[in-house]
């Protein structure tokens, strides 16, 4: 667990100088400077989104064209929005599988999910106590209904560090690191192809939490 931890840390501190070339200039602008600071670092990055959201047009693009794909996700939310409706409908029958992983609400010790709960009530005066488990709780409760029918759909529950989103294919890694003052949705998202160094470490980070959830 403590290498586990270790790792999301490096992995925070390897990334921050792409983060802030990538968000510091204009969309049409930032592409040839995230790649140039990629190549020199040999992080493997393709793009940072500045928020989330706006790399919605490209996870679609690649959800719809993946064999597989694994899912890190701190609430859920999107699962069940249009971005990911490639994996729902029948169309997702043709992946190999769909790996997602959301928190525990129920851990036997301190969770995790609190402290990023208590992260986000400091930013939203709307989000109350135990909202975010209710919500997680909600999510998987539609990944269930959607697994029952389909046998290449596996849901897991982890409880370690809220720190990140993450979604990979067998093509690109779409990674998203929470900021402490904004909710994902509103935090950096790196876009790792693969072969990368940063694609590698997303699979070997999912594995970890996979293999120990």
């Amino acid at each position: 667990m403590g290498e586990f931890i270790i790792g999301v840390v490096s992995s925070l501190v390897a990334t921050a100088l792409v983060v802030v070339g990538g968000t510091a200039l204009s969309p049409r602008a930032r592409s040839w400077p995230t790649r140039l600071l990629s190549g020199f670092t040999g992080l493997g990055i393709s793009c940072v989104h500045p928020r989330q959201r706006v790399a919605i047009g490209d996870l679609m693009g690649e959800l719809a064209k993946a064999r597989w794909v694994k899912v890190l996700a701190g609430r859920g939310n999107e699962l069940t929005r249009d971005g990911f409706v490639a994996l729902w409908e029948d169309g997702g029958r043709r992946l190999e599988f769909v790996h997602i992983l959301l928190p525990d609400t129920d851990p036997p010790s301190a969770s995790w999910l609190e402290r990023r709960e208590d992260e986000i009530r400091r930013i939203d005066p709307g989000f109350s106590r135990g909202m975010l488990a209710e919500q997680v709780d909600i999510n998987a409760g539609y990944i269930k209904e959607v697994a029952a029918d389909r046998d290449n759909i596996e849901l897991r529950r982890y409880n370690l560090p809220n720190l990140h989103r993450m979604v990979i294919t067998d093509r690109v890694a779409f990674l998203t690191l929470y900021r402490r003052a904004a909710h994902g949705r509103d935090s950096p998202c790196i876009v790792a192809p693969s072969p990368g160094v940063m694609y590698d470490y997303a699979v070997q980070l999912f594995t970890t939490a996979w293999d120990h959830a």
